[in-house]
């Protein structure tokens, strides 16, 4: 199923879902005027579509511990296809690095990194940023508060 496919009420279920995952089916077919029945089955069909890529639950970074967040710009000493997976399949294990996007431009990623407070945020930088492979220069840019933070995705 692609997204030009799904008629009003997959679209409903799916809006309603990104804004609260945890509503009940019940719920859920009161509010798309569904059946339970069919409510499910097609919450089924959009997850085996691929539409859907899992379900989450979101910790508030503060309450967590974790003062700040650093965009951090990373260049590697070389784009070819073996640096570039070495590179990726590090990030993977590092917690504190919680997105990567691969760059097309001056920079070959770029990475959201969390941190508890500044020696945190230096131990991050001076133990595992630099000692990653293939990295010839980071640039880091600290965020002073996030005014916009979704992940919702309008169907």
């Amino acid at each position: 199923m692609t997204l030009e496919k799904l008629d009003k009420r997959d679209r409903q279920i799916l809006n309603l879902l990104q804004d609260n995952g945890r509503l009940s089916n019940a719920e859920l077919a009161e509010k798309v005027n569904l059946s339970p029945s069919a409510c499910l089955r097609r919450v089924k069909q959009l997850e085996d579509s691929g539409l859907v890529e899992g379900y989450h639950m979101q910790l508030d970074m503060k309450a967590c511990g974790m003062s700040g967040a650093a965009f951090v710009f990373v260049t590697l000493d070389g784009q070819g296809r073996d640096s570039l997976a070495r590179f990726e399949r590090a990030i993977k294990e590092i917690n504190e690095i919680q997105d990567c996007y691969l760059l097309a431009g001056q920079y070959d990623y770029l990475l959201r990194v969390i941190y508890r407070n500044a020696a945190d945020l230096e131990r991050i930088h001076h133990d595992i940023l630099t000692n990653l492979p293939g990295v010839v220069r980071v640039n880091s840019t600290l965020t002073l508060r996030a005014v916009k933070h979704t992940g919702k995705l309008e169907v």
